[in-house]
C-alpha cells in the first residue's frame, strides 16, 4: 500500500480505543485521532479529514448509524467501518441502509479485516 490509511477511532471505551489503535498501527495504519461520542466524532472528522472512521454502533449520545448518516449527508469523504461487540446479524438492515463500507465485530477486528472492507 503506497499511501498510509489515516484512521479516526470512535468508541466510548478508552480501553477499546487503545487496543484498536495499537492493533491498527502495528498493521500499518496511522491513527490520527480518537473520539468518545457522536458529536466529537463529527467534529474530529471535519478537523482531521481521516480516510477511515472506525465507528462504534453504541455511543453515549447517538448510534453509529446516526453518525454514519450525518457524515454521508454532509458530504464527508471517509470510509466508515462500523464495529460492535454484537454480531452483524443483529444489525443487518441497519448496516445495509447505512453509509458504512461494512461491519466488523470487535472480536474480529484486525488491520486485514479493515483493509478487506476498503477494497
Amino acid at each position: 500500500m503506497a499511501n498510509v490509511t489515516r484512521v479516526l477511532i470512535v468508541d466510548d471505551h478508552p480501553s477499546f480505543r487503545a487496543s484498536a489503535r495499537a492493533m491498527l498501527e502495528a498493521d500499518g495504519f496511522e491513527v490520527v485521532g480518537e473520539a468518545d461520542d457522536g458529536a466529537s466524532a463529527l467534529a474530529e472528522v471535519a478537523r482531521l479529514d481521516p480516510d477511515v472512521v472506525l465507528l462504534d454502533v453504541h455511543l453515549p449520545d447517538a448510534t453509529g448509524f446516526d453518525v454514519s448518516k450525518r457524515l454521508g449527508a454532509s458530504g464527508a469523504r471517509p470510509s466508515i467501518v462500523l464495529v460492535s461487540t454484537r454480531d452483524a446479524t443483529d444489525y443487518d438492515d441497519l448496516i445495509r441502509q447505512s453509509h458504512a463500507r461494512g461491519f466488523i465485530s470487535k472480536a474480529d477486528l484486525s488491520g486485514e479485516a479493515v483493509r478487506e472492507l476498503l477494497e
